[in-house]
């Protein structure tokens, strides 16, 4: 497994957009890919300690199961759980109360950066239809020769104009908050691979199936 290198800058709106435009289709492939690794476990208490973002969680806050994901927008294994994983836990945990999960950005590249951030610009509640979205139609806009066109393109589908889209991207409160988020996962908890669960303080790399997230959730509850 490549090594994440997580160096924490005070990007600008300039320095996001070049860094976009210069990754194009065969970079946004390269995702950090997770391995089978010995489980380690973290402090519950440590992992739900605020950021300078918000934690968007769903669920019940008194559920006996708490999942933090951590995911960047370009990775296909993320997209994989997504699409594939994520209706069922909702439907099964989250929705009955059974689990509390929030998803926090551990972007790989500058355009994962630009498009988490567009999703934090965004009203509260709209965060993970964005989400959906972004990794719906992720080879539409990530794999391809103009990243930064489709990711303009995928912007005004969500509600931007070419102004909101700039001054997205221009803020400086919401690149801080990636930044630290993704900062924090490696540093703190060594989060080295995306998608990486946290489940009750226990990580779990890999996109996890659904017979995989059934093994590790029932004897919790």
């Amino acid at each position: 497994m490549t090594p994440v290198k997580v160096t924490p800058v005070n990007l600008t709106r300039r320095q996001i957009l070049e860094g976009v435009t210069a990754i194009g289709a065969s970079a946004t492939l390269a995702t950090v890919l997770p391995m089978p690794a010995l489980a380690e476990s973290f402090s519950p208490m440590e992992l739900q300690k605020p950021g300078l973002l918000e934690d968007m969680f769903i669920g019940d806050s008194a559920a006996p199961v708490t999942i933090i994901e951590y995911a960047s927008l370009t990775c296909s294994h993320c997209a994989t759980f997504t699409l594939k994983t994520f209706p069922y836990l909702k439907k099964e945990y989250i929705d009955t109360g059974k689990v509390y999960y929030a998803m926090r950005e551990f972007p790989l590249d500058n355009l994962a950066f630009a498009a988490s951030m567009l999703a934090r610009c965004a009203p509260k509640e709209q965060y993970y239809d964005i989400l959906d979205l972004f990794f719906a139609q992720q080879r539409k806009w990530a794999f391809t020769q103009d990243p930064l066109g489709n990711l303009k393109a995928m912007a005004r589908q969500i509600g931007y104009n070419d102004k909101t889209f700039e001054e997205c991207l221009s803020n400086q409160d919401i690149i801080k908050g990636v930044n630290e988020s993704r900062d924090r996962a490696h540093t703190e908890f060594g989060v080295k691979a995306t998608p990486t669960f946290f489940i009750n303080g226990e990580k779990h790399p890999g996109a996890l199936t659904v017979e995989q997230l059934d093994k590790i959730i029932k004897p919790l509850l």
